[in-house]
């Protein structure tokens, strides 16, 4: 009798350790990597309350743009004690702000998103807590401290509204897989942006994601780390990091005046220190930079954003829409209260917008062909090729007229098709392009 029970006792911990429980069933496929086009959802643009149906209320537009992945910032209940209403100030890991909805919104949303081929991500905050965390009442030991005991908000911030978590506890890191298990598995999400994404230890974020992706089991994950360290993509088991440097450099050359080349030289340092596979995710804005300045503000009008994104997407891929600037909104966005958008302000810059992402799309050339360079001060200029295409992006990055004095070799006196217009035309051995233009052009 004690034989079988232990026998039934062994073959019970075996089907547990390969079952994920309280799965929800998803029928999905990721898209690839390389094949990602980030729409970044901000509730708090979306509606004062209920915000998660708001959001679920559009899912058809946001898809109807061109995106195939949906991140949702921090959908979590935020901390009253020393709040600065911050959603990135988590409460209850397992939980949804009353603000924004409940768990059964989310499903709701997540399943809205997979019937439109779109995976959901949410943002997971790893790093720190609200100082009135579930955790913080019983496991004190789960925070960092300082000499005289007392829990600490992160050291070289100025968070103040959050307590710093400890990884040197063993018991924290299992209750953090947890509740990522949780979202993962019960809910259906299909992967995390993950805050801060340097300041965890890598083998965390490791031991973590190797757990969740076998508890989902056929299903691909989508693993996002906010932080341009290559070790998080290394070391950290992360698909895709931030290009922070070439969000810089979109400062450096459209607003300071450096050399158009300058994008090239960061293209190369960027992509020559991730391994093969992993991608930059880049962007013109995001809800961080929002707070400072809208795309319109920052690149000096709508053909200045509209310059500036074509400049980040199609060189290298990685593309992340911040929901807002396919409208351009007009002033800076502050996440920490509700901001309106209206999303039939612009309709023509929202046209734009599908048109640049539906050729984006179409031409797998944009996001994994060969890429070649070809310096100027004024216009970026570049080339991607494929087997299935080979085109020429030219951008000019001021806000006056600039000429290419000499377009590069294989396309002087070539016949080309302007991507965006449809129309046909023979390159020169010069040309000029008007303030903030841009080309995207096929070779026939």
């Amino acid at each position: 009798m004690k034989k079988f029970l232990l026998w039934t006792l062994l073959v019970t911990m075996v089907i547990s350790a390969n079952t994920t429980i309280n799965a929800r069933p998803i029928d999905f496929k990721l898209p690839a990597v390389k094949d990602v086009v980030m729409y970044q959802v901000n509730p708090r643009v979306f509606a004062p309350s209920n915000s998660l149906k708001a959001v679920a209320s559009r899912v058809a537009a946001i898809s109807d743009l061109g995106a195939n992945v949906m991140w949702v910032m921090p959908i979590y209940p935020i901390g009253k004690i020393k709040s600065k209403n911050s959603p990135y100030s988590i409460s209850d890991y397992k939980a949804v702000n009353p603000e924004f909805g409940t768990i059964d919104d989310v499903k709701a949303l997540a399943d809205s998103c997979h019937k439109h081929g779109m995976a959901l991500i949410v943002d997971w905050v790893a790093n720190h807590t609200a100082w009135d965390n579930v955790w913080m009442k019983d496991h004190k030991d789960w925070y960092t401290q300082d000499k005289d005991g007392n829990v600490i908000y992160p050291p070289g911030t100025d968070w103040t509204d959050v307590a710093d978590l400890n990884y040197d506890n063993h018991d924290m890191r299992e209750a953090m897989i947890d509740a990522m298990m949780f979202w993962i598995n019960e809910v259906g999400l299909d992967g995390l942006r993950c805050d801060v994404a340097d300041q965890v230890p890598y083998d965390f974020w490791n031991d973590a994601f190797t757990r969740l992706r076998k508890s989902a089991g056929n299903r691909q994950l989508l693993l996002l780390a906010e932080g341009a360290n290559p070790e998080n993509l290394i070391k950290g088991g992360f698909d895709m990091n931030y290009a922070w440097n070439f969000m810089g450099a979109l400062d450096r050359v459209f607003v300071k005046g450096q050399p158009a080349s300058h994008f090239l030289d960061v293209d190369k340092q960027e992509y020559g220190e991730i391994p093969e596979g992993k991608v930059k995710l880049r962007f013109t804005t995001n809800h961080d930079e929002a707070t400072k300045y809208s795309t319109v503000q920052q690149f000096g009008s709508v053909d200045g954003a509209l310059a500036a994104f074509v400049a980040t997407t199609f060189l290298h891929g990685g593309m992340l829409v911040y929901g807002s600037q396919e409208v351009a909104y007009p002033d800076k966005i502050n996440f920490f209260n509700y901001v309106p958008v209206d999303w039939n302000s612009n309709p023509n810059v929202l046209k734009t917008h599908k048109k640049l992402i539906s050729i984006y799309k179409k031409n797998s050339a944009f996001r994994s062909g060969d890429v070649a360079y070809f310096p100027d001060d004024n216009i970026l200029a570049f080339e991607r090729s494929d087997n299935r295409g080979k085109f020429l992006v030219l951008v000019n990055v001021r806000n006056t007229a600039q000429s290419l004095k000499t377009v590069p070799d294989g396309w002087k006196n070539k016949r080309v098709t302007n991507m965006y217009t449809g129309r046909r035309l023979k390159l020169r051995k010069s040309m000029t392009l008007k303030p903030f233009q841009y080309l995207i052009l096929k070779k026939r």
